[in-house]
């Protein structure tokens, strides 16, 4: 006869067994993943020069390679289209995204999902596009400017193309017959170059804050001076850039990455305060959902686009 404790012993050997299988499973099923994905690529849209770039995110890079326990590359992109076509071809797993750009790669029908986002500093989760003139200009207002050169970041650029397009709009001005010149200048601090050099006479950017902008960080660096620079024009609130992984990543990879992102301003906080010089808090978790907006901002300026040619 099987006595109570002869019961129990049996059940106690089978949820021993039961959790051998599930941890034996589970080791097998992670190891199935890095079997498929040897490297991951992870690239991000070219907001600063490559040096720059290569400087910021390659500690961050380094953290994935040892929290996955698979190498993960970085990948400098020459524009932003290249992260999108990186992403539809297969060949980039994670991207660093802008707004819009994630919402162009949708539009565009590439199968990515936003994952997390970063917190701000104060709190928030939003920046601003901006419009910035040299200091020692005369120009006030945007009326000020009619007939000047304008330089744009990118044609996917949230903030430094869209967002501006969407705010003359609004104003009934046509960015290419009010302004002399449009002029796309590949970065966010190639923008600002520009109006340093006087090729331009403003120039569209992104602002987090007085002590967080595009600006600051290059100050930070020593190619640009604040203090040169006013803002004349400030936007509503935009979502804060996502990052987003291919549809087809194995769920368990893309949980594995989500988590090391999470747990990066604890577990690796000094690779995490380089991508933002310290003014991020944290990430917080996303999904298509929350850009929502963005989406329908892109195919709003679509047929914006449609209706002038």
């Amino acid at each position: 006869m099987l006595t109570r404790r002869h019961a129990l012993g049996a059940a106690l050997a089978a949820s021993s067994l039961a959790a051998s299988s599930f941890v034996l499973a589970g080791t097998a099923h992670a190891q199935s993943w890095k079997s498929a994905y040897p490297e991951l690529v992870l690239a991000v849209i070219p907001a600063e020069n490559a040096s720059g770039v290569t400087e910021r995110y390659g500690p961050f890079v380094e953290y994935l390679s040892q929290t996955l326990g698979t190498k993960v590359t970085l990948r400098v992109a020459n524009d932003y289209a290249a992260v999108i076509e990186g992403q539809r071809n297969g060949s980039i797993h994670i991207a660093g995204y802008g707004p819009a750009s994630y919402a162009r790669a949708i539009v565009t029908g590439v199968k990515v999902e936003p994952f997390v986002t970063t917190v701000n500093g104060d709190g928030t989760v939003g920046y601003y596009s901006v419009f910035y003139v040299r200091a020692d200009s005369p120009y006030k207002t945007i009326d000020d400017l009619k007939g000047k050169n304008l330089g744009l970041v990118d044609p996917n650029s949230t903030s430094g193309n869209n967002v501006p397009r969407f705010a003359l709009n609004k104003l009934k001005l046509n960015p290419e017959t009010f302004f002399g010149r449009v002029t796309y200048t590949g970065s966010h601090e190639n923008a600002v170059i520009a109006l340093q050099q006087k090729t331009v006479d403003v120039a569209a950017n992104w602002w987090n804050a007085e002590n967080d902008s595009n600006l600051t960080r290059m100050a930070s660096k020593g190619l640009a001076k604040q203090e040169d620079f006013r803002v004349i024009y400030k936007s509503d609130l935009i979502p804060n850039s996502p990052f987003a992984y291919l549809a087809s990543l194995p769920p368990d990879l893309k949980a594995a990455i989500t988590t090391a992102f999470m747990e990066s301003p604890t577990k690796a906080k000094a690779a995490f305060d380089k991508l933002s010089d310290g003014k991020d808090r944290g990430f917080q978790v996303v999904d298509a959902k929350y850009y929502e907006p963005v989406v329908e901002l892109i195919k709003f300026i679509d047929q914006l686009r449609k209706q002038k040619s």
